[in-house]
């Protein structure tokens, strides 16, 4: 029912691999919470909510969202989100976990620049980064990296290397120029794979503390 209520933002690859994250922080014991930067109505939150109560871990989940919909789109992004789209309101995002019987999680609205520089938890373990733009991914990037624990894992969506994945969704090229030239190369983002045109990055935080 999900897949089906939320197909705009969640299909079955997405589902899958955010699972397998999930699974990969709790199993490893990495230390921190989950963050979610770029939330919409909560369905990807709500699935990770869904698989960290399945593996009994009741680590917190905080997601960040303008809930006014997304920025104007800058010099590196596509047309195709205009500002305004995507908005919806806290409310929503609370009603839909409570209709699966889930805690919500703790929400920061407001337009990333804002509240992550103060909002974000000190220690991360995962972190799923969804902005679709360049300036939200690069402020996402900025201030989320620093705080990923030792082991600590994040994924970017929409990060689309076609010369890697040709099958990869490219929509959105500003996600992919903001992970390039926050990280520089040789880069250490891991181009996802999935059975359809999933677009995923991973960024792996080494042992010794991320790069």
């Amino acid at each position: 029912m999900l897949l089906s209520e939320h197909s705009d933002t969640v299909d079955a690859d997405r589902l899958a691999t955010l699972s397998d994250e999930i699974n990969y922080v709790v199993s490893g014991r990495v230390d921190g919470d989950i963050v979610e930067v770029g939330s919409y109505r909560g369905a990807t939150a709500l699935w990770m909510r869904a698989v960290l109560s399945e593996l009994g871990n009741d680590r917190q989940i905080h997601v960040y969202d303008s809930f006014q919909g997304l920025p104007a789109p800058g010099e590196y992004d596509s047309a195709h989100l205009a500002e305004g789209e995507l908005g919806c309101s806290t409310d929503q995002l609370v009603a839909l976990h409570g209709a699966w019987n889930m805690p919500a999680p703790t929400i920061h609205p407001g337009w990333f620049a804002h509240t992550l520089p103060i909002h974000l938890p000190a220690q991360i373990a995962f972190g799923y980064l969804d902005g679709d733009f360049y300036e939200s991914i690069q402020t996402s990037l900025t201030h989320c990296v620093p705080r990923l624990t030792p082991g600590a894992s994040l994924i970017i969506d929409d990060y689309a290397d076609t010369l890697v994945n040709p099958r990869a969704w490219n929509g959105l090229p500003g996600v992919k120029k903001a992970v390039d030239d926050y990280f520089g190369f040789p880069s250490p983002i891991e181009v996802l794979f999935g059975e359809g045109d999933l677009a995923f990055g991973r960024y792996r935080s080494p042992l010794g503390g991320p790069r």
